[in-house]
């Protein structure tokens, strides 16, 4: 069993070229699924019946994990035993039936942009620190990658003469383009401060640390909390904020949805969708509160 797990990680590492992130939970839902079965003195998981799937989602359930905590152990699991059908190790998958429960998406944070515009002025092209602070806020806010892809580009990911960037993310490539303000500020960084970052001339991370090694998503995630404090924004920003952001500013702005969908790298339209239902619900509340015959 355990083999067949490190064939599911090697899968969605290199088949599916999943991202960091979805490769380490999917691995660890089916973990602890094994750890589970165990328990159970179940030895293949070719002996898992339906009712032993949703007995297992049950006591899920009753450990008060959140609803997208057991949403997510459910897609693992499904992706698993579909590739274990792909190799005829099972003859069946017996979580083909179960319907994860509903989850109720709360309204993401979103920046105006006044407050975009404070947050990326806040790094300051003094020092090669400056530069790349600069850059690395410019490329997330012109692109609305995910922070995982962010730290994962390489120097020959981007195309300064023609604008673009190639976003190798968690299901196919996409190449976004670069409004002419991210453009300036990543050739800054590049021809200022990147040379001075690195350790070795053969490093091929776009983005470093200190230490002149690729800039982790834990370093990424310290750097915009400093920032936010220093623009003064009381708006709880993560990373992923500016990906919020960058959506729907353009949604708000008249760009084609379907356009969206590509840049995000989102496989399914609904979720894509989601950012539309919050501008829909955004214009609604300023109707109600304006329109003189509203109430």
């Amino acid at each position: 069993m355990q083999q067949q797990i490190k064939m599911f990680e090697h899968y969605l590492e290199y088949e599916k070229r999943s991202s960091q992130n979805t490769v380490a939970s999917y691995v660890r839902d089916v973990r602890q699924f094994f750890e589970y079965l165990s328990s159970r003195d179940i030895r293949t998981f070719a002996q898992v019946s339906e009712d032993i799937a949703t007995d297992y989602l049950k006591l899920l359930q009753n450990s008060d994990k959140a609803p997208s905590t057991i949403t997510r152990a459910i897609a693992s699991l499904k992706c698993f035993y579909n590739l274990l059908l792909q190799r005829n190790e099972v003859i069946t998958n017996p979580l083909k039936n179960i319907v994860p429960p509903k989850v109720k998406r709360n309204a993401p944070e979103i920046l105006s942009s006044k407050e975009v515009n404070l947050l990326l002025s806040q790094p300051k092209s003094v020092d090669p620190k400056g530069y790349r602070d600069r850059a690395m806020l410019e490329v997330l806010y012109a692109t609305g990658m995910r922070v995982s892809e962010l730290v994962t580009l390489n120097i020959n990911d981007i195309n300064l003469s023609s604008c673009f960037i190639r976003c190798s993310g968690s299901h196919k490539e996409r190449i976004i383009p670069l409004y002419p303000a991210c453009v300036r500020a990543v050739a800054d960084y590049i021809n200022y401060a990147r040379s001075q970052l690195i350790q070795s001339p053969n490093e091929t991370a776009l983005f470093v640390n200190v230490n002149g090694k690729r800039m982790t998503r834990q370093g990424f995630w310290k750097i915009v909390k400093r920032y936010q404090e220093t623009a003064g924004i009381e708006k709880d920003i993560t990373p992923h904020t500016l990906r919020h952001s960058f959506a729907i500013h353009l949604l708000e702005n008249g760009a084609d949805i379907r356009a969206i969908q590509e840049m995000l790298g989102h496989v399914d339209i609904s979720s894509t969708q989601f950012y539309s239902n919050i501008v829909n619900q955004r214009i609604r509340e300023v109707y109600n509160k304006y329109h003189p015959r509203a109430n």
